[in-house]
């Protein structure tokens, strides 16, 4: 029996913001539906050249009162970084809070507008500690 990968859908209270989130992580939009009769949105964003495997934004338009304030019952999304200092400092410099520093040169956690975890790897081996990483404290849940 063959099983394939098709996407992770997450819900969100504030579709521009996450699309801005998500865009900071380097993913692009692969697709958009805008569903009148269902008042919702789904869009559909992935990796350049890995457009297989997206992230579903799914956005109700008269808003999402069952959305909880805090998404624990999704464990996270996880995508590898180039270079995971060059890729948090990004974010960081974006108003992203870094909740779990890249001590260890190989793993961050941030969070979306959503409270969606974002796992981040970084490719092959870890990098080497460096400051202000290293000495950083995590920062809330991830």
């Amino acid at each position: 029996m063959r099983v394939r990968y098709l996407h992770t859908m997450v819900r969100v209270k504030d579709l521009e913001a996450s699309v801005a989130f998500y865009s900071l992580l380097g993913l692009k939009e692969t697709r958009r539906m805008d569903h009148e009769g269902g008042r919702f949105t789904l869009l559909f964003m992935a990796p350049e050249g890995q457009e297989e495997c997206p992230v579903e934004l799914t956005y109700n338009w008269d808003g999402d009162e069952a959305l909880p304030d805090d998404s624990r019952n999704f464990g996270h999304l996880a995508y590898s970084v180039e270079n995971i200092y060059e890729m948090c400092q990004h974010l960081q410099d974006n108003g992203v809070v870094i909740n779990r520093p890249p001590r260890d040169g190989r793993m961050a956690f941030v969070r979306s507008p959503d409270n969606i975890s974002v796992e981040l790897l970084q490719e092959g081996d870890p990098l080497a500690p460096a400051e202000p990483w290293a000495s950083m404290e995590n920062i809330g849940h991830w």
